[in-house]
């Protein structure tokens, strides 16, 4: 790890013998550390590409420039979480070629096996964690797509990221694909996006009644 790694020892040296699934906490570490590499790269892209922009007389909102940031941020790190795991890089994996077969096509099928496993964490983590994870997806995109009758872009959005998700585990053997986490993925960014529609009908209503 290049930035987190003194603040990760701390905390395996002061958690790791105490927290259950510690492995969950590295690999946020992990996802975390080559989350910000990546984020400086796209900061200096997006300036150099706003430079040129600016020189052309164009501007952006600041805030618009403030949420596509947390977005990007949160999309890389949403990859990192699910495809490039722990070790694995855009730069060290490779496509390995086996049946469709291993893809789980039966819904809810491999969530409720995990009710019988030694632990339900792993079962509440399958089903809450794709959910939580994708919360966001839907909470960014409908502010950035507002005013464009988002919903149903901001779902296919969100499917579509899942979707790229399962495919890339698959062909990358760095995670099982599984139809239920296209699902609760989807679900994920569907509360996400009622959430951003809540909290703005909210503000609208009291700056409605502000004006009247």
């Amino acid at each position: 790890m290049l930035f987190l790694n003194d603040l990760y020892e701390y905390t395996e040296t002061v958690f790791g013998d105490t927290i259950n699934h510690f492995p969950l906490i590295k690999l946020i570490f992990y996802s975390l550390d080559k989350t910000l590499i990546y984020f400086l790269i796209w900061l200096a892209l997006r300036f150099f590409y706003l430079l040129l922009k600016r020189k052309s007389g164009q501007k952006n909102s600041l805030l618009k420039e403030l949420l596509l940031h947390l977005f990007v941020f949160y999309f890389i790190l949403l990859f990192q979480l699910t495809v490039f795991r722990g070790e694995y890089t855009i730069m060290n994996v490779y496509v390995e070629w086996r049946p469709i077969s291993e893809v789980n096509w039966e819904p809810f099928t491999e969530t409720f096996k995990l009710t019988n496993g030694s632990s339900q964490f792993d079962f509440f983590y399958n089903l809450y964690g794709n959910i939580f994870w994708f919360i966001p997806m839907g909470f960014f995109l409908g502010m950035l797509f507002r005013k464009r009758h988002p919903f149903f872009k901001v779902l296919l959005f969100g499917f579509l990221c899942s979707l790229s998700i399962e495919t890339m585990q698959f062909l990358f053997r760095t995670g099982v694909a599984d139809i239920d986490d296209l699902i609760f993925n989807t679900i994920g960014t569907l509360i996400g996006y009622l959430l951003y529609e809540i909290i703005f009908s909210i503000k609208r209503i009291v700056s409605k009644g502000a004006t009247d």
